[in-house]
């Protein structure tokens, strides 16, 4: 009989299964990047990355894995059914040691963000992190939030809303920025930026058997209407919170070339699901376009 490998082995495999750094690590760099680059640059300021900047993105990546961690747990019974080689339903892991492994999240992300930045930011990281676990017992007593798509997402949602306002909140409790219209523009910002990935994942022509697609309740048309208009409101935000900037803050705005023929392609098509190389790609030309504009500018 073979022994299973040491926890932190099987902890590491859980990650690069289903964690991909090279999509998550990379989406919670640029998103932070993004956000305070932006929001620094509105003071007039130049930007720069500092120990602080790092701080957060650790703490929005960490939040991200611990998310990733509760969500296994959650849909567990359907993955006994329609993705039985998921680690959890395998045994490759363990729920134990995935809460094992949140709290140490919890504990050391919080650790960190008071030591280094702020009892505030400290707080508004640990409302992310239980809004996630509330989430969870909102699934298991309403039938309605876990099988209604498009309500669960409403109320999945304000979760990524609060790691939005941890970044910028944590900036405002350093001084770096005023609380002002353009905090709430940005937090706007990123919601159709990663609202229009979310649909654009979730749109088809088909449903697989199993698959749990937003296309499926309101139709591919719909949904594809609803993925386009959220890059729409992307751009738009953007024009809001860089035009002033000219022609460099207009840069981010390019952007939106790709969801644009994404929305082409899905309809012309009619089959198959949504490009979503458009999709991941407007997520990381939108963040690093503002980021370059925050550089540049500086």
């Amino acid at each position: 009989m073979t022994s299973l490998p040491p926890a932190p082995a099987r902890l590491g495999r859980f990650v690069l299964h289903r964690f991909r750094p090279h999509l998550y690590v990379t989406y919670g760099l640029l998103w932070v990047l993004a956000l305070e680059s932006t929001a620094v640059v509105a003071t007039g300021t130049p930007w720069r990355p500092s120990g602080a900047t790092w701080v957060r993105v650790t703490s929005v990546v960490l939040a991200l894995l611990f998310l990733r961690m509760l969500d296994e747990q959650k849909d567990l019974a359907h993955d006994r059914v329609h993705h039985p080689d998921r680690p959890l339903v395998t045994g490759a892991i363990s729920a134990a040691e995935l809460r094992g492994a949140m709290t140490a999240i919890t504990v050391g992300a919080t650790a960190l963000n008071a030591a280094v930045l702020s009892a505030t930011a400290a707080l508004l990281l640990l409302a992310a992190l239980g809004y996630g676990l509330l989430l969870a017992v909102l699934e298991r007593l309403s039938s309605a939030v876990r099988d209604r798509q498009l309500l669960g997402l409403a109320v999945a949602y304000p979760v990524q809303v609060l790691l939005g306002v941890y970044v910028y909140g944590s900036l405002v409790a350093a001084g770096t920025v005023t609380a002002d219209w353009r905090g709430a523009a940005l937090l706007a910002l990123s919601a159709c930026v990663f609202l229009h990935v979310e649909f654009a994942r979730k749109t088809a022509w088909e449903a697989p058997p199993g698959a749990r697609l937003y296309a499926a309740d309101i139709g591919p048309r719909r949904s594809a209407a609803v993925t386009a208009g959220l890059a729409v409101g992307a751009a738009g935000c953007q024009v809001l919170l860089c035009a002033p900037d000219g022609l460099l803050g207009l840069l981010p705005c390019l952007a939106a070339l790709l969801p644009a023929w994404g929305t082409r392609r899905f309809l012309s098509a009619r089959r198959g699901g949504w490009p979503m190389p458009t999709a991941t790609g407007f997520v990381v030309l939108t963040y690093l376009g503002l980021v370059v504009r925050a550089v540049l500018y500086s």
